[in-house]
C-alpha cells in the first residue's frame, strides 16, 4: 500500500498523545480544524476510523490505539536516525539515552558539562523511560534503570545504591521541633506514590514510636516530592544524592536519624553484544564520575553521606 503522508502521521501522533485535536494543533502549529482534516484524510487512506467522538471530545478506537503505540516508537526511531545523520554530517556521533527524570535532572545533567568537555564529538539525546523496554523495538543506545538486575536481554552495569534521608524546609523543621524525632507522627508528610511505605520503614529503622501520617501529599516523581518539601508542604524522605544542593544551600534541612538503604540500585543498561566507541566512552565517563565522587563514601553525624560540592 502507499505510505501515508508524514505530516498526516505527525498530526495523528500528536492528537493521539493529547487525545485532543486542539492541543495537537497548538503543539504542531496548525489550527484545530486543520488537524481534524488531516486525521480524516489519514482515516480515508487507511480505511478505518482512528478516533470516535465522546461528548465534545475524541478517544482512540482500538485500531487507532494500536497504530498510535507503534507509530510513537517508529517516529522516535526516525528522529534518532535523523539526529545521528545530522551529527555524522558534522563529524560527530549521537547517543540516544533513556533516563529517569529525577536522576537526569538531579544527578546526570549537572555533570554533563564535564562529559561534553571531554567528548565534544558526541551528542546526547535524553528521553524519559520509566520501565524496561525492548532495545530492538525502541532503539536507544543506553538506558538508566533503577531497580534490580532483571532487565531481559540486556547488559546491566551497577552504578550505585540509594540512601534515603528525611528532610524538611527550615521553617517546617523549626515550627514542629524536628530536632526531636518523637514529634514526627504529628508532622505532615510528603510521599512518593510508588514508595508510599518509605516513611513507615524509616520510623522502624529510627525507633520512632507511632505511625507516620498517611493523609499527606502524594506525588509520582521525586522531583515533585523534593519541590513540595522545599515549599514546606511536609517533611519528605528522599534519595540523599538527589538533594545535595538543597542541603548545602539550606533550602532543606536533614532530620536527625539514620539513612534508609534501598535493596535496589541504579544501573547503566545497553543491549548485549559489542558496543560502539561512543557508548564505551559514555560508560567509561560515568564510571569515572562515580570513582571521583563516590556515592555515600563519607558519613556525617547522622550516618548520611556529606553532600558533594556543586559541579
Amino acid at each position: 500500500m502507499r505510505l501515508p503522508s508524514l505530516t498526516h502521521l505527525r498530526c495523528f501522533d500528536s492528537a493521539a498523545r493529547h487525545q485532543s485535536f486542539t492541543a495537537a494543533g497548538e503543539e504542531i502549529g496548525l489550527t484545530q480544524s486543520a488537524i481534524s482534516k488531516k486525521v480524516k484524510e489519514l482515516e480515508v487512506d487507511l480505511g478505518f476510523a482512528l478516533f470516535q467522538r465522546v461528548g465534545r471530545g475524541v478517544v482512540l478506537t482500538p485500531a487507532g490505539a494500536g497504530l498510535a503505540a507503534d507509530l510513537a516508537q517508529n517516529l522516535g526511531a526516525l528522529r534518532n536516525t535523523v539526529q545521528k545523520a545530522v551529527a555524522a554530517g558534522g563529524g560527530r556521533s549521537a547517543l540516544r539515552i533513556a533516563v529517569l527524570p529525577t536522576f537526569a535532572n538531579r544527578w546526570l545533567i549537572p555533570r554533563l558539562p564535564d562529559f561534553f568537555a571531554r567528548h565534544p564529538e558526541i551528542e546526547l539525546n535524553l528521553s524519559t523511560r520509566l520501565q524496561p523496554f525492548d532495545f530492538a523495538r525502541d532503539p536507544f543506545d543506553l538506558a538508566i534503570h533503577y531497580g534490580r538486575d532483571n532487565w531481559p536481554g540486556a547488559r546491566m552495569v551497577a552504578l550505585f545504591g540509594e540512601q534515603m534521608v528525611p528532610v524538611a524546609a527550615p521553617q517546617l523543621y523549626a515550627s514542629h521541633a524536628l530536632d526531636d524525632r518523637a514529634s514526627l507522627p504529628l508532622v505532615p508528610l510528603v510521599h512518593l506514590d510508588s514508595r508510599s511505605g518509605a516513611w513507615g520503614d524509616w520510623f522502624r529503622e529510627a525507633g520512632v514510636n507511632g505511625q507516620p501520617r498517611q493523609d499527606g501529599r502524594y506525588f509520582d516523581q521525586y522531583s515533585m516530592v523534593i519541590g513540595a518539601a522545599v515549599a514546606g508542604l511536609g517533611a519528605a524522605i528522599v534519595p540523599f544524592d538527589m538533594i545535595a544542593q538543597e542541603l548545602e544551600t539550606g533550602t532543606l534541612k536533614q532530620l536527625p536519624g539514620p539513612g534508609l538503604r534501598s535493596n535496589k540500585r541504579y544501573y547503566l543498561v545497553r543491549p548485549h553484544g559489542g558496543a560502539a566507541e561512543p557508548v564505551q566512552q559514555f560508560e567509561a565517563w560515568i564510571t569515572r564520575q562515580l570513582r571521583q565522587n563516590p556515592i555515600g563514601s563519607s558519613g556525617g553525624p547522622s550516618g548520611a553521606p556529606k553532600p558533594d560540592r556543586p559541579r
